[in-house]
């Protein structure tokens, strides 16, 4: 008899996994289906960023397992990320309900979320995951941006660093985890101002020193509010940074018209018969 067999005569059912996106703000972002996954569940863990909203979740279990604890300085992530991997596929194996629960949504900036869904549904479980408001949601809405007015990149700043990646300036730029920027160990939790000086000179090719940089950081709990901070870009490598604040560069020139592709466009609409948005 194979594990799966075994697991669902000894348990009743077939092993399941969900990852669930908590939201941003402590209760507020929960959504009903989500907590529905919390509340069956036979264990959950947990990759949350603040130990109080980890206090929250046990009220809502009696079997919630912290992945926190396997984060230590100088210890790659990428291992970390397996070992939260392993555990949660070993629940599954043995014939339970796993809820991953996790900050934000579980599929941004999440690799073990991704990875656990995918070897899961290999291994023949049903698994999926279930979306949850995220930094980036609340980014939008707290800094009254609209991405698709001029348009929006985003990028992890060490993947910006690393690679030749093309930037459009007349489009915001939003760089994720820039108190990790060229952090090529993957076990440190923050570097400093010298990392951050590279970033800024690579965005000087594009961007003027004095151009706005806004540090932005959501409110993780209901009576917070959110942190904005607005400095120029030579300033960035000498303020404090978090690895959970996120970077803001609004666009920097305006949008250019292609003139080439418009007339063309014209053209279909003259034989079309149709007239040209005013």
């Amino acid at each position: 008899m194979n594990i799966t067999s075994l697991a669902t005569s000894n348990t009743g059912h077939r092993g399941s996994l969900a990852c669930i996106g908590l939201g941003m703000t402590l209760g507020s972002h929960l959504t009903p289906l989500a907590r529905s996954h919390i509340e069956q569940a036979d264990v959950v863990f947990a990759g949350l960023s603040d130990g109080v909203v980890e206090l929250w979740l046990q009220r809502m279990h009696p079997d919630v397992r912290s992945l926190q604890p396997y984060y230590r300085e100088g210890k790659s992530r990428m291992k970390t990320y397996w070992q939260w991997v392993r555990l949660m596929l070993a629940e599954v194996r043995a014939g339970k309900r796993v809820c991953g629960v996790f900050y934000g949504h579980p599929g941004i900036f999440a690799w073990s979320p991704h990875k656990a869904v995918e070897l899961a549904r290999a291994e023949g479980f049903p698994a999926h995951m279930e979306p949850g408001i995220s930094a980036e949601d609340c980014l939008y809405a707290d800094l009254g941006i609209d991405p698709g007015r001029f348009g929006c990149q985003h990028f992890e700043a060490s993947q910006l660093l690393f690679y030749q990646r093309r930037i459009d300036t007349a489009g915001y730029l939003v760089l994720w985890q820039v108190g990790l920027a060229g952090d090529r160990s993957l076990g440190r939790l923050r570097t400093g101002p010298a990392y951050r000086q590279v970033l800024v000179d690579l965005l000087a090719q594009d961007y003027p020193l004095d151009h706005e940089v806004i540090v932005y950081r959501g409110a993780t709990l209901p009576i917070e509010q959110p942190r904005i901070r607005r400095v120029a870009l030579r300033e960035l490598p000498h303020i404090p940074l978090t690895a959970e604040e996120t970077v803001v560069l609004p666009p920097a020139e305006a949008l250019r018209p292609n003139l080439a592709i418009q007339e063309r466009l014209a053209a279909l609409d003259r034989l079309e018969g149709v007239g040209a948005f005013a």
